[in-house]
């Protein structure tokens, strides 16, 4: 089941270069969307906001945003978090609303378990996809997919096909796509074979210059 978050937000009117301004700031721009409402722009408590984040993943968590100007909360999910390329502090984030009775598509990250014997006999385990696509009720979002390695054998692969998903969930990526493989490693070159490609090579030309020197 998906994990679910309770923030608080108020509504802004600031935009633009303002929205620079309040994302230094103890707040953070936020806007609501969804097909069923209009666009609203939102402030967050930042501390509040990044500690939520600590605790819950962002692809299938929803969040109940409880706004000032609206009697009851507002289900949704996140849909873009903004960081600074240089700081690394939240920017800006877009939450979608969603409707607990309608399917939603997210997209979901892989939880590797068990132990490849592939990997157990030498091999590298290669990774394709880091996440994949899903379709299901909000509820029934689950935070991760699981990717069961325990039987991946050298020279194999898992693909989208493969994965198991949960009772009520439909993945909707391409079922061919690789998600991860178990390869042969690559060998490194000798000691040996390292000195004799940096030994200097044998120039032709100036030993027939030589030959032709001496029989003149």
């Amino acid at each position: 089941m998906t994990e679910s978050a309770h923030i608080q937000a108020r509504v802004r009117e600031t935009t633009g270069k303002q929205n620079r301004r309040l994302a230094g700031s103890s707040e953070i721009p936020a806007v609501l969307y969804g097909p069923a409402r209009d666009t609203v722009s939102l402030a967050l408590d930042r501390h509040e906001f990044e500690l939520m984040m600590a605790h819950h993943g962002a692809g299938s968590t929803i969040v109940s945003i409880a706004l000032e100007a609206e009697k009851k909360p507002v289900n949704a999910v996140i849909r873009e978090v903004q960081h600074s390329p240089v700081k690394g502090n939240i920017l800006h984030v877009d939450f979608l609303a969603i409707r607990m009775d309608q399917k939603l598509q997210a997209t979901l990250s892989f939880n590797f378990v068990g132990d490849s014997p592939g990997v157990k006999a030498g091999g590298v385990l290669m990774h394709s996809m880091r996440e994949v696509m899903v379709e299901a009720l909000p509820a029934d979002l689950p935070d991760s997919i699981d990717v069961d390695i325990s039987e991946l054998e050298m020279g194999h692969a898992i693909t989208v096909a493969d994965l198991v998903a949960p009772e009520g969930v439909e993945i909707t990526d391409d079922p061919e796509g690789v998600v991860c493989s178990v390869t042969v490693p690559t060998l490194e070159p000798t000691e040996e074979e390292l000195a004799e490609e940096v030994a200097e090579p044998e120039v032709i030309g100036e030993e027939a210059s030589e030959e032709s020197s001496e029989e003149a």
